[in-house]
């Protein structure tokens, strides 16, 4: 007994199209949400690392005594920006801007003393005001603390 069988010439069809679509729309709905979460992630940790190296700059510049001068950091939600002297001035030639990138922000700015900004003194190092700063992402919160003694450690 012969089987015969009629070859299709017409190449791909239209259903196996579809198949192949839907299945890499089911795919990129898995695989993009992950990409997400890795990127804000990601940014997340640069900001708090963008924080903890501000902070222990402008410790550092201060005991180095660059140019006789106390240094400091003043937190926005967007960014922070490391300052010469004991006041933050917006306009100050001397500020260095750290920007923060989204979805990351400082959320919450606690100082004892008040305020959004903080310097180091000159001969010990230690700030002139102790708190904690918050840096936080949809999925991701970090609280940053500035001890008495000028140690900042991250919870």
């Amino acid at each position: 007994m012969k089987l015969f069988y009629k070859k299709n010439t017409r190449g791909i069809t239209l259903v196996e199209i579809l198949v192949v679509v839907a299945i890499i729309v089911i795919i990129l709905s898995i695989a993009l949400p992950e990409f997400g979460k890795i990127r804000e992630n990601q940014v997340f940790k640069n900001t708090v690392e963008d924080a903890l190296s501000a902070l222990d700059q402008a410790k550092s510049q201060t005991l180095a005594s660059i140019d006789s001068s106390e240094y400091g950091v003043f937190f926005d939600s967007d960014k922070m920006v490391i300052f010469k002297g004991t006041v933050y001035s917006a306009g100050s030639a001397d500020n260095q801007e750290v920007e923060i990138s989204s979805p990351a922000s400082i959320s919450d700015v606690t100082l004892f003393g008040g305020g959004d900004e903080l310097y180091f003194s000159r001969l010990y190092g230690v700030p002139n005001k102790t708190g904690t700063i918050t840096i936080s992402t949809p999925n991701y919160s970090k609280i940053i603390t500035i001890g008495a003694t000028g140690i900042v450690s991250v919870n």
